[in-house]
C-alpha cells in the first residue's frame, strides 16, 4: 500500500532519521524541511552522519515552513561485528562542543576516502578522487559519492550494487576508520542536551540474545532510546525491538534513514510506501529530553 501526501498529512506522521548534503544525502537541509512540509509530515529530525553543520539551516527552514524540527546527529560508534550508529535527538546546549568533537570523525572520513579510491583502482577500476569529488559537488564526500562515480563509469548499475560489490563493510574496497567507543558517543550527545538512541539495530549483525545483552550494556552507559521503526526492520524485528524498549525503559523512535537520490528506494516519511512513524511518539521523546535536562 502506498500513501499519498494527503494521507500522510492526515495520519500525523514524522520522520526522525534523515540525512542532508552535509553528510551523504542528496537534499540540502532547507530542501529537506520543504519536502517534509510538502508531503505533510508534522515533524522531522536531521541526523547527518558525524556532523551537525546543517542543524541551524534546517531549524530556520522549519520555522518558515511550520514543520516541527528535531535537531539531531548520527554518530559512528566502534563495534566489532556489524556497524553501530548512535543517534542523538534534540541537541541543545553544548552543540559547539559536540561539533568540535565530531571534527575528529569528519577528519577520519576525509582520510579514508582516498584509501578506498586506491583500493578501487587496485581492483582495476579507473576512478579518481576528482571523479568522486565531482559527485559530491563541494559537500562532504562519502561512499555514496564513490558509488555514483562507479555508476558514471559504467562499473555498476545502482548505488546498492556498488555497496554490495565494493563499498560495504567486508567488501574489497572497504576501509575502516576511527569511531568513538559507544559510551563516549552516548556521553557526547547527553552533554549536548540530547537524547541518545541506538539506530537501526539490525546493522549490528548479532543475534537476539546478544542484542539483549548489548542493550542492557548501552542502557547502563546512558542510552535512552531505541529506533524500533525502520523500513529495513521486518515485523519480527519490530516486535523484538519494541519488547526490548519496554523492558529496559527506552523511548521508542523511528525514521526512514532518508538519503534522497543516494538511497532512491526509500522515501522520506513513508519508506517504501507503507512505512509510518506516528507523531504521537514524539511526546515520550520530549518527556525524556526534559527529564535529562532537569536531572
Amino acid at each position: 500500500m502506498s500513501l499519498t501526501p494527503k494521507e500522510v498529512m492526515y495520519m500525523e506522521l514524522m520522520d526522525l532519521h534523515c540525512h542532508s548534503t552535509v553528510s551523504d544525502g542528496s537534499l540540502s537541509p532547507t530542501e529537506l524541511a520543504r519536502k517534509a512540509r510538502h508531503i505533510g509530515l508534522r515533524a522531522f529530525a536531521l541526523t547527518d552522519h558525524d556532523n551537525i553543520g546543517g542543524v541551524e539551516e534546517a531549524m530556520k527552514a522549519c520555522e518558515e515552513t511550520g514543520v516541527e524540527f528535531v535537531p539531531g546527529v548520527e554518530i559512528s560508534a566502534a563495534f566489532s561485528r556489524g556497524t553501530m550508529h548512535i543517534v542523538g535527538y534534540f541537541l541543545w546546549e553544548g552543540r559547539n562542543g559536540l561539533s568540535q568533537k565530531l571534527e575528529k570523525l569528519q577528519e577520519a572520513r576525509a582520510e579514508r576516502n582516498p584509501l578506498m579510491v586506491e583500493k578501487l583502482r587496485g581492483l582495476g577500476l579507473d576512478i579518481s578522487m576528482d571523479d568522486v569529488a565531482r559527485q559530491a559537488g563541494g559537500d562532504q564526500i562519502g561512499r555514496p559519492h564513490m558509488a555514483k562515480a562507479l555508476i558514471e563509469k559504467g562499473y555498476v548499475a545502482t548505488i546498492n550494487e556498488a555497496f554490495n560489490k565494493y563499498l560495504a563493510k567486508g567488501k574489497p574496497a572497504y576501509e575502516e576508520k576511527f569511531r568513538f567507543p559507544p559510551p563516549e558517543a552516548i556521553s557526547m550527545i547527553r552533554d549536548a542536551g540530547g537524547v541518545p538512541g541506538l539506530a537501526h539495530p539490525f546493522t549490528l549483525e548479532i543475534d537476539d540474545s546478544e542484542l539483549d545483552d548489548l542493550v542492557v550494556e548501552l542502557r547502563n552507559q546512558g542510552l535512552e532510546a531505541l529506533e524500533v521503526y525502520s523500513p529495513e526492520h521486518n515485523p519480527d524485528q519490530i516486535r523484538l525491538y519494541q519488547k526490548l524498549a519496554t523492558q529496559y525503559g527506552l523511548v521508542v523512535t523511528g525514521g526512514t534513514d532518508y538519503h534522497g537520490a543516494n538511497k532512491p528506494d526509500v522515501e522520506m516519511g513513508i519508506g517504501r510506501g507503507n512505512f509510518r512513524v506516528p507523531y504521537a511518539l514524539l511526546g515520550s521523546l520530549k518527556k525524556r529530553r526534559d527529564e535529562l535536562r532537569s536531572a
